[in-house]
């Protein structure tokens, strides 16, 4: 940057240029309201570097007990599902009813009380095994009684409706 500020010149001011007329002054009348701005203005500036002193109330407490302030709580709003693929049903009608039962007992339930009597899944439900023999069977099945045998086994007695 040296030889650039070398090559520049700078001129004095001519010696015959007349300065500009000067302003007047304001009115007297005015020296009222200025010296008000200039209160003013001291005031502020007294204000910001000494700092507004109020005196704070404290809060009447009309309760013994904290509760925490009520805030705002948004729905949840996922960006992806949790589970990618929805679970398979475990417990379908072929699952719910293993097989039926032909023992000779079995066989008297099913002549004297026109009952059934199958060995099914231990977690079914008697409303799961109903509509599993409704399915199957295509039978119409009045109530249903069941029992947990001594080998882990659930055993389902299936009364028909007559």
């Amino acid at each position: 940057f040296f030889f650039l500020s070398s090559r520049i010149t700078v001129m004095a001011p001519k010696k015959g240029a007349e300065k500009a007329p000067a302003k007047k002054e304001a009115p007297k009348a005015d020296s009222k309201a200025k010296g008000k701005v200039v209160e003013k203005a001291k005031a502020a500036k007294k204000a910001s570097t000494k700092g507004v002193q109020k005196t704070k109330t404290k809060k009447i407490r009309t309760s013994v007990h904290f509760h925490r302030p009520k805030t705002l709580r948004l729905p949840r709003d996922p960006k992806y599902p949790r589970k990618s693929v929805p679970s398979k049903i475990k417990l379908d009608h072929f699952a719910t009813i293993k097989y039926p039962l032909t023992t000779e007992s079995a066989m008297k339930k099913i002549e004297d009380n026109n009952t059934l009597v199958f060995i099914t899944d231990i977690r079914a439900t008697k409303q799961q095994i109903q509509d599993a023999v409704k399915r199957l069977y295509d039978i119409r099945a009045d109530k249903v009684n069941t029992l947990i045998r001594p080998d882990g086994r659930k055993k389902a007695y299936v009364r028909l409706t007559s």
